[in-house]
Parts: structure tokens; sequence; C-alpha cells
């Protein structure tokens, strides 16, 4: 009796079911475990792998990348970061997926406002943006370059002049303006006034204008004058043996030179300076005067006047002084002569200028001459 097709089923399905001999499952397990190893490789590397957004002054691009934190990151990207620039997040911050970095290289920039000139740095990609970044009003100003220029990493040279309200004073009104000119004289121009000749302001027309500044302009005509001038001699005194001492005579009279004088007449608003001298020119050279002092001792005594009351005769004169000038300056000295008489007797100059005791030497010499009649009403006075 042959088998049914239901029996030869059953058989098959109990030959599946029947246990694999050792050497097949030796066979099979390192396939399985290389494929479960892949598999786990797999997690591994999607779990690592984070997709991140990087801009760099500016210009932004999405990359992926196995780093832990920023630094990393920058790193991998070979992106130097100097003191001056800008990252953030910060370095040490986690990345995780979908995160953006933002690097922003600091640049110089010499910048001169208003006349001062120094160097500063700045993160800001355009001019527009420094400007921000140094609070520099930049409404009505002046830039050497637009507002909306790139700054390259190099970075560039920067002037700015702010708009300032300068005052000018000229011609008795006052001139008020808007400005952003670099000098004093350029502001003077838009304010409709001009410099001509000589004229100038009160700070150096150059200079650089300052907010709220006040300017005066200087209105000035000027011209030359020529003068003559005389130039003062010198006295040259000599010792003379062959006058008394005492005694001087002026053998050579000085004459005063001449100097031709160039001087600057200048008018300020009106109002005339001090002349300034320019050059001088000698004329004529200036000759001195020469004197001859004595030196020969007087006479102590003149034969015929000594034994006289002279101190008696000379306080009735001059009330003793031998300086004494009368009333009318023809008379001088302690014996109040004249001064031909005085030349006469061998005097020199005035009376009254010599020493008593020559003084006294030629009154006698008088008497001898003329006795007690030059002196009318003191004469009897020698007499005792």
């Amino acid at each position: 009796m042959s088998p049914s097709p239901s029996s030869h089923r059953a058989a098959r399905g109990r030959r599946r079911r029947a246990p694999q001999r050792p050497e097949v499952l030796r066979r099979l397990l390192p396939r399985a475990l290389v494929v479960a190893f892949l598999a786990g490789g797999t997690t591994a590397f999607i779990a690592h792998d984070k997709a991140v957004r990087l801009s760099v002054d500016g210009k932004p691009r999405t990359l992926h990348t196995f780093a832990g934190d920023v630094a990393d990151l920058l790193d991998d990207e070979h992106l130097a970061i100097g003191p001056r620039d800008i990252v953030a997040p910060a370095p040490d911050a986690a990345l995780r997926s979908g995160d953006e970095i933002v690097v922003r290289h600091g640049r110089p920039v010499v910048l001169t406002l208003d006349g001062q000139r120094r160097q500063v740095w700045t993160t800001a990609e355009t001019v527009d943006g420094a400007l921000s970044q140094f609070g520099v009003r930049a409404d009505g100003a002046y830039l050497s370059s637009s507002r909306s220029r790139r700054i390259e990493r190099h970075g560039l040279e920067l002037a700015v002049r702010t708009e300032r309200e300068v005052a000018f004073l000229a011609d008795g009104r006052e001139f008020r303006i808007r400005t952003n000119a670099a000098t004093v004289r350029e502001a003077l121009a838009e304010a409709g006034l001009a410099l001509h000749g000589e004229d100038t302001t009160s700070v150096p027309p150059d200079s650089f204008p300052r907010d709220g500044q006040s300017v005066s302009v200087l209105r000035i005509t000027g011209s030359k004058e020529v003068r003559a001038e005389p130039i003062p001699f010198r006295t040259v005194r000599r010792e003379d043996p062959g006058l008394p001492k005492g005694t001087e005579s002026v053998v050579q009279q000085g004459r005063p030179g001449v100097r031709r004088v160039t001087y600057r007449l200048r008018t300020v608003n009106g109002v005339r300076q001090k002349p300034r001298r320019l050059h001088a020119h000698v004329v004529r050279v200036p000759r001195p005067q020469i004197v001859h002092v004595g030196t020969r001792p007087l006479p102590a005594s003149v034969d015929g006047a000594d034994h006289l009351a002279w101190q008696a005769l000379a306080q009735c004169e001059a009330g003793g002084r031998p300086d004494a000038v009368d009333a009318s300056g023809n008379y001088g000295g302690l014996y109040q002569f004249d001064v031909g008489t005085w030349h006469a007797l061998g005097g020199n100059g005035r009376p009254q200028d010599a020493p008593a005791q020559e003084q006294t030497f030629r009154a006698k010499k008088l008497y001898v001459s003329r006795g007690a009649s030059p002196w009318p009403v003191c004469g009897h006075k020698l007499h005792g």
C-alpha cells in the first residue's frame, strides 16, 4: 500500500525541523557577526555626523562635520582666529546638527576723524557698518570712501569730516555756516567770504575748523615807510697833563650819524598797528667827541691874593655852593663867573661844573688883575 500525499508533506516538514549539524553552524556564525557589526557601525556614523551652517565674513555655507565643538570645526576648516576676531557661539561651545556658526575677522582701519589720525579695528564688512561700530555720526559728513564699500581683510584708510557749525566775524557782520570743510580757508569760501592781499584770519587759514568755533577775518592793508634816524656819538675821554687837574677840554666835537630805517606799516580792520622795523642802512657814521681831562695839579696859591677871605666871599655870592647858578642863568659857581670871564682865566666848560679848588684859584687870578670890582656887592667880604 503506497503512502498518501499528505504523509509525504508531513515527512518533508519533519526533515526541515531536524537539528542541523555542528559544522553548518560554524560556517554561518561569522557571517552573522559581520552583518551585525556593519549594522551597528552605520548607526554610530549617522549619530556623530552633523550638518551645520558656517558663515565667514558674511559668506555662508552648509557642511557636514564630526567636530565635537566650535574650536574643532574651525581647526578642521583651517580658520585661524585672532584676538580681534569674533566667533559665535564661543569656540568651546558643543556642536549640534543644525547649528549656525558665525566668524567675523577683525580688519585694521586707519581712521582720520576731524583731523585726528589713529588706527582702529572693526569686524564690520562695509564702511557704513564700521562707522556704526565706531559711533561716528555720518549724516552730512565727508567720507573719503563710499559707505557701501566693502572692507577687505587688509583693511583700508578712511577720512571722515563730520558736519560742524562755524561762525565767521567779517566786515562788521557774523556769518554762521554748517560745513564739513577740511580747512578754515575752505569754510570761509563756503560762507561767501574771501581773503584779499594781506588779509588773514584769527586762526591759521589752513587749520582744521572745530565745531562751535568763532573765527575773525582780519582785513589788512600795508605800506612801507623810510625814516632818517640819528645815531648817537660816543665820548672819548683822554688824560692831558698839560691841563690843570679838574679841567676838561673838548678837542673834537662829536657829530651824530644817520641811518635810513625802513618800517612796515599795517592797519588791521582799520586800526593802525605798531610799525615793524624791516631793515636799516647807515648813511653817515657818527664822529666821536674827544675830551681832554687835565691831570696837572693846580697851584696852591696866587701871590697877592692868598691872604683874603675867599670863603666869606663865596658864602656871600653863592651860599658856599660850587654848583650855584643865578636866576638869569648867566653866572655860576662859588664866585658867580660869567662864561666869558671863566674862559679868559683859562677855565673850560662852565664855572659851576669845575671843582671848588679850581674856582677859588681862578677867582684869585681875577682879583690880582681887577681887584674886588667883579664883586660889587660882596667884594668887601674879602677884607673881613
